[in-house]
């Protein structure tokens, strides 16, 4: 028998988040799905973190789990047990969720429960982006709390600064200012951090990269900056370096995002066949660290190729074992430059270092993984419209 976790009602707690909290935890276990209008429960067999079986009624794999997003009223339960049984869910953490969300917006999902309606946008047709919240907030980091009201910005895209926050209560919502106007890139709820790496360390490029406005009332909370920057010290030079990487990333992403939307892409900037050094869905074992040249991370789906980022020296690219970029090696391919030079770094000193990190530095990395996963998919959804766009003419 394993040990009970945790459990609690999917009206206050949606499966998505369960999946995250359980993902930023490594945990290993049986998550059991109870519903009044199904006849038996659900199941999701977890592995360090990763949904690698479900079952739900008749259905088994990915198509189980998919359809347990749609078991909006009920009540869960986790326990901590070995799981044996075959992997057969190889799809990313994140990747699911975010794939799940979108079918179950487009109908393509039965909802198990009372009618509920997915929230629309103001053109009453796009469903809204899923709101990224983040693991169990540490208020020991807190130091101060500020209240901004619904409408009114957090963060001014172009503007210094060097506080980082943590949402405690309310939604916002990031943009990016373009010369098609304002673009809305994410949203953020309880949980989610505001802020980087750049910023508690008044590192170069701490001016902040896009606005941030409350969508409803928000409540935030100041982390301890000094605080975080002797947690960061105390970290390896390599795992700094990391840190500083998924930071650079998501900055990248974002950029990606804007030009997609723009339809800026130039793919021959990006694609060298001849230097492939991932490919999508390989399984790449390996973490890199580029000494020399470029490398750019490009998805292939239905609609072509996609870029989703463009690595220099310093960054890393391949299996980083504890977070989920969305990215490659399972859900995009690397391409690098003629001169490109990569040293190989192990994996497990990583992950290993990763569980010594304190919860809260956990949360604000993992954070950052999200966000990259969920931008990466909104560029490949701009790419999508560009290319249906130009089908129509």
């Amino acid at each position: 028998m394993g040990n009970f976790a945790f459990a609690g009602n999917l009206k206050f707690l949606s499966l998505g988040d369960i999946l995250q909290f359980l993902g930023s935890n490594s945990s290993t276990g049986v998550l059991i799905i109870k519903s009044k209008y199904a006849q038996t429960p659900g199941k999701i067999y977890f592995v360090d973190g990763n949904p690698v079986n479900a079952s739900a009624g008749s259905l088994v794999g990915l198509e189980a789990a998919n359809s347990l997003f749609g078991w909006v009223d009920g009540e869960f339960e986790f326990v901590d047990e070995n799981v044996a049984c075959e992997r057969i869910i190889h799809k990313s953490r994140m990747q699911l969720i975010l794939d799940a969300l979108s079918m179950l917006d487009d109908g393509q999902i039965e909802r198990l429960g009372p009618v509920s309606f997915s929230e629309k946008t103001s053109n009453g047709n796009t469903p809204k982006l899923p709101v990224i919240r983040g693991p169990l907030i540490d208020y020991t980091y807190i130091v101060d709390e500020e209240e901004i009201g619904a409408g009114q910005k957090i963060v001014i895209e172009g503007k210094h600064g060097g506080w980082l926050w943590v949402i405690l209560e309310g939604v916002a919502e990031l943009a990016r200012e373009t010369p098609a106007g304002p673009l809305k890139i994410l949203r953020i709820g309880e949980g989610a951090f505001i802020g980087s790496v750049a910023s508690f360390l008044m590192l170069e490029g701490t001016v902040r990269s896009a606005a941030i406005s409350a969508v409803s009332k928000v409540q935030l909370g100041v982390l301890d900056s000094r605080r975080l920057s002797v947690d960061f010290l105390r970290m390896s030079n390599e795992f700094r370096n990391l840190s500083i990487s998924l930071d650079r990333r998501m900055k990248q992403a974002t950029d990606m995002a804007v030009n997609a939307y723009l339809n800026k892409v130039r793919l021959d900037d990006y694609i060298n066949v001849k230097n492939q050094i991932i490919k999508q869905g390989d399984g790449e074992k390996k973490l890199f660290e580029i000494t020399e040249g470029e490398a750019h991370i490009v998805r292939h789906t239905e609609y072509g190729y996609v870029p989703l980022a463009n690595l220099q020296p310093g960054d890393f690219l391949g299996n980083i074992p504890f977070v989920d970029l969305g990215q490659e090696p399972f859900n995009a391919s690397v391409f690098g430059s003629e001169n490109l030079k990569l040293e190989s770094r192990g994996p497990d000193g990583f992950q290993k270092e990763y569980h010594e990190l304190t919860p809260t530095f956990k949360n604000f990395i993992e954070h950052v993984a999200t966000c990259i996963s969920v931008t990466s998919r909104v560029v490949c959804e701009f790419h999508k419209k560009n290319v249906q766009g130009k089908n129509r003419k």
